[in-house]
């Protein structure tokens, strides 16, 4: 069981940066890909990012590579998410989550991940 608690959401004007994280309970999260999804009103929940279990490999979605940056420290058990240049398109709820799967690459879809956090607020205005 792992239970994941996200904090650093707010409002930023566009151009601005946040730094989302993500503290994971249980002495097994380095034995989890860990990723960012995001979900705005109306829409369904996206992949942002996930990165491996040692943090060596990531994989981002086309419409934050080069803004946002994954990064995890497996002894804090904690995942960050930097978020640079940031648009109004970005405004969502941001969540992490932990996947027991073999391949970062490959883990984009929810359903591929098993706990979930409860999600923090990113407002970007224009």
């Amino acid at each position: 069981q792992v239970q994941l608690v996200e904090s650093g959401g707010g409002l930023v004007q566009a151009g601005g940066s946040l730094r989302l994280s993500c503290a994971a309970s249980g002495r097994t999260f380095s034995t989890y890909i860990m990723g960012w999804f995001h979900q705005a009103p109306g829409k369904e929940r996206e992949f942002v990012v996930a990165i491996s279990r040692s943090g060596g490999s990531t994989n981002y979605a086309d419409s934050v590579k080069g803004r946002f940056t994954i990064s995890r420290d497996n002894a804090k058990n904690t995942v960050y998410l930097q978020m640079n240049s940031l648009k109004p398109e970005d405004t969502a709820v941001y969540y992490c989550a932990a996947s027991a799967s073999d391949i970062t690459y490959y883990t984009t879809r929810p359903s591929q991940y098993t706990y979930w956090g409860h999600g923090t607020q990113v407002t970007v205005s224009s």
